[in-house]
């Protein structure tokens, strides 16, 4: 497995560790004011279970490179090539959360990153089954990650702070 196991691990780990970097100073103030959740873990928490979720689909992902025969020939193109676009796609809702601050967008693209990961689980299926099944728990991280960014985005329609209108009787 070493070195290349060790890389697919760590590729995924690279968008968010650029963004933690280039936006830690801002991301606990913001994730601190913003409305409470029940079920919303801490700013840790949250980049704990991305750091794991992101370990685990690089190993998937190295299953898969691994039964196709390594390298980077046209069989993996498909697999793979999915796989980075989902990557993309993953930083970019961090991105999207974290630094600009656009919860809408986000939620748009949790759930383009749910049905890609659902899409690259159902490719990588044939080629490993293991690989499949280890993508599970990032689909059902990405439903706690779609109702949180909802709710961000639904208060951030109607945040606590606006006037509400007042109803008043006219004689």
């Amino acid at each position: 497995m070493w070195p290349q196991g060790a890389a697919f691990v760590a590729l995924p780990l690279l968008g968010p560790t650029l963004v933690w970097l280039l936006t830690h100073h801002w991301m606990s103030g913001w994730c601190d004011s913003l409305r409470k959740l029940p079920w919303c873990p801490s700013h840790r928490v949250l980049l704990l279970v991305w750091t794991a979720i992101y370990s685990i689909a690089g190993y998937a992902s190295y299953l898969v490179w691994k039964d196709l025969g390594g390298g980077f020939g046209r069989p993996l193109a498909l697999p793979l090539g999915l796989y980075a676009v989902q990557l993309a796609i993953s930083w970019t809702v961090l991105i999207l959360l974290f630094t600009a601050h656009t919860p809408g967008l986000a939620l748009l693209h949790v759930l383009l990153l749910f049905g890609l990961v659902v899409s690259t689980a159902l490719i990588w299926h044939p080629i490993n089954k293991l690989a499949a099944l280890l993508l599970l728990p990032y689909l059902a991280w990405l439903t706690v990650v779609s109702s949180i960014t909802y709710r961000l985005w639904r208060d951030s329609l109607c945040p606590e702070h606006q006037p509400q209108p007042t109803w008043e009787k006219s004689d």
